[in-house]
């Protein structure tokens, strides 16, 4: 989608632009609000977690920010002190450019693990930064803070007479862990800290931290949102719900692009015990390798569903008795399937977007989780992925 500026919320600039990182597409994005922002912020909990995401979490400790730094193609992660040295070294460099101070800058990176930022090319692209500053252009941040992706993921929502857009990059190593790759939200809305916090942290659990393309965990996971106010208070619960929607519209645009993806898979838990029951069985199997070729290769093998929800051996509460699964509206246990149903099956399989569908019967909560199928072109991509 394109988002035009009666879109876009007030008080946003952004300085987009090519530093050489890596090739010659953009790969340095910073966003900066015109007044301070009540801010908040979750990412990875890998044991590898990179100086951007580490300096970024003690910025965020007073729920405020002011811009935000998106350095793409290299993750700077493993380096060591270095490293540190380097993230810290280009938030002075912008704090330097444009007045903000560093500690009201997050930072955020993606791409090779392993490798120095250039930071000689870094120094010399973000000369003279402050003076050019133009009216955020969502459309083109979202294509700056791609490494893999092939389409830029962006959606916007109008909440009262104040505006919210996210945008979001990542197509592999894709397993949120209370994070999710690489993804940020502007908002014109004036809500205090406490309630953001509160909905953002929900939301993102409910929708990024329910993606899953290949069950690795990133180094570099970050969630942030950024709200300046300057468009006054808006209904929490409007807010909430538009923060869902522009959430969940983003999963569906990284599932949809994710490396050698050629389909959706979508799976409801429902009649479980409780959510995190729900979630785990879902994720389940939205992340075996065998449910996900058969989606891939359209084999109405749904035994694989089967096998999925059996792995989860610490729920003791499940009795396959009662199980139910479908895919879309056809029932594959408990049933006796004729070939007519397993032709029906394979259709339903074939499709674009393919919706498994399992009631425990022991409770009452559910979950929903999101990913893709598994094909040739995910090793083809990751086979020579830092070559």
């Amino acid at each position: 989608m394109s988002l035009t500026a009666s879109s876009t919320p007030q008080g946003f600039s952004a300085f987009i632009t090519n530093l050489g990182i890596r090739d010659s597409t953009d790969d340095f994005v910073f966003i900066k609000s015109s007044v301070p922002c009540v801010a908040d912020g979750v990412f990875t909990q890998s044991l590898f977690a990179g100086p951007s995401v580490t300096i970024s979490r003690e910025n965020l400790k007073d729920s405020q920010l002011q811009g935000i730094v998106v350095i793409s193609k290299n993750a700077n992660v493993a380096n060591g002190a270095i490293g540190i040295a380097d993230a810290q070294e280009v938030l002075e460099l912008v704090a330097t450019e444009t007045g903000i101070p560093a500690h009201n800058i997050v930072i955020a990176s993606t791409g090779v693990i392993g490798r120095r930022y250039p930071i000689e090319k870094i120094r010399v692209g973000l000369l003279g930064l402050g003076k050019k500053l133009i009216a955020a252009d969502f459309n083109a941040a979202a294509r700056g803070i791609m490494t893999t992706d092939t389409v830029a993921k962006l959606a916007t929502r109008q909440i009262g007479n104040a505006k919210l857009v996210g945008i979001a990059k990542g197509v592999g190593m894709i397993e949120p862990n209370m994070a999710t790759l690489l993804t940020f939200f502007f908002t014109d809305a004036a809500i205090s800290a406490n309630s953001l916090r509160s909905i953002f942290r929900s939301t993102i659990d409910k929708t990024f931290n329910c993606l899953s393309v290949d069950t690795d965990t990133s180094t570099s996971d970050s969630a942030v949102i950024l709200a300046n106010g300057i468009a006054g208070e808006v209904s929490e619960a409007d807010f909430a719900n538009a923060l869902q929607e522009v959430a969940e519209e983003l999963v569906l645009k990284i599932a949809r692009d994710a490396e050698g993806a050629t389909k959706i898979i979508e799976v409801t838990v429902d009649s479980a015990i409780n959510y995190t029951q729900a979630k785990k069985v879902a994720k389940a199997i939205v992340n075996s390798p065998l449910v996900k070729t058969a989606v891939y290769g359209a084999d109405p093998n749904w035994g694989r569903v089967a096998m999925a929800i059996g792995k989860c051996e610490n729920e003791q509460q499940i009795n396959q008795e009662r199980v139910v699964i479908s895919f879309d509206n056809v029932k594959v246990y408990p049933n006796t399937l004729t070939n007519e149903n397993l032709e029906q099956l394979r259709q339903i399989m074939s499709k674009d977007k393919v919706d498994i569908h399992v009631s425990l019967n022991i409770g009452e909560s559910s979950a929903t989780v999101w990913g893709c199928d598994l094909s040739e072109g995910y090793i083809e991509i990751n086979g020579k992925y830092s070559t």
